[in-house]
């Protein structure tokens, strides 16, 4: 049943993601292009150069924060990422308990033997 579960979140992830990717792809050469906005800005050394950048980064600025629901695509893939590592931890109940060794009866008093011999 954990693993239904595991693969139904996992398929509405991934359509999320797939849905978001174009968003995602946007926002991600925004955020580049506001990067080398900011450094071609810091480079110039003339007021109406600095001017010209501020308005291409305002221009620029405005791209980014209409493609902020790209987020919603980012958080879909760590969704993702975290059902399929969860997917290989899943293990199944086992229908029959296997008595372990600690609650073995036996070898608690061959221990407990053991310890009063010594």
């Amino acid at each position: 049943m954990k693993k239904f579960m595991l693969f139904i979140g996992g398929l509405v992830a991934l359509l999320i993601l797939l849905a978001n990717l174009g968003p995602m792809v946007i926002l991600g050469l925004s955020v580049w292009l506001l990067y080398i906005i900011f450094k071609k800005f810091i480079k110039s050394d003339s007021a109406a150069g600095k001017v010209g950048w501020v308005i291409l980064g305002l221009l620029v600025l405005s791209v980014t924060f209409s493609n902020m629901f790209a987020i919603v695509g980012l958080a879909a893939a760590y969704a993702l990422y975290l059902v399929v590592k969860n997917w290989k931890n899943v293990e199944e109940d086992p229908a029959v308990d296997v008595v372990s060794e600690d609650n073995d009866p036996f070898t608690n008093f061959e221990r407990q033997w053991a310890e009063i011999n010594q």
